[in-house]
């Protein structure tokens, strides 16, 4: 018999397509639900962390929190303050602070954009989401603005509108 692929056998089944691939897979470890609300994003950045040991574990645990973090540029480096990631469980005399401040590796042209943008009045940087890609540890940091009350007003009825309009279509649909 001719070497190659034999699909006319009885019995061979041919090879399944391999699934479209998405990109690399996003692990979420934890999201800052507040920056969306209380800040209108401008610009999106994808940040790597700089972890201990100890951080990496603890994060695997999926013990971290954004809620009262904070991004600040200072002399040509990026530095998320206030994010709290606990200590680890099994960790010994050598954990880490669980409120320490960590850098942000970003290139070099994005930490100068950011340090100009928000030298403007009322732009600052935020976390909005810490998630894992390709096993590494990944901040997504965002340029924002502060919403005024009535922004978040408008905001929330907006979300309300939709989903009641959503929910008025699925009753439509049943009848």
């Amino acid at each position: 018999m001719a070497k190659g692929k034999m699909y006319n056998v009885p019995g061979a089944t041919k090879p399944k397509p391999k699934a479209a691939d998405s990109g690399p897979a996003r692990s979420l470890i934890t999201a800052n639900k507040r920056a969306r609300h209380d800040y209108l994003i401008e610009d999106v950045y994808e940040a790597g962390i700089v972890l201990g040991g100890t951080e990496v574990k603890a994060l695997r645990a999926g013990r971290a929190s954004l809620a009262e973090g904070w991004v600040y540029v200072e002399n040509g480096e990026a530095w998320l303050e206030g994010a709290h990631i606990s200590e680890y469980a099994h960790g010994t005399w050598n954990n880490h602070a669980p409120r320490r401040k960590r850098k942000l590796l970003l290139h070099k042209s994005e930490i100068i954009r950011l340090e100009h943008k928000t030298a403007e009045k009322g732009l600052t940087i935020v976390p909005l989401q810490m998630y894992w890609l390709d096993g590494r540890a990944k901040v997504e940091i965002a340029l924002a603005r502060g919403k005024k009350e009535y922004d978040k007003r408008q905001t929330l009825k907006e979300k309300q509108d939709n989903r009641e309009a959503l929910r008025a279509m699925r009753l439509r649909e049943k009848m």
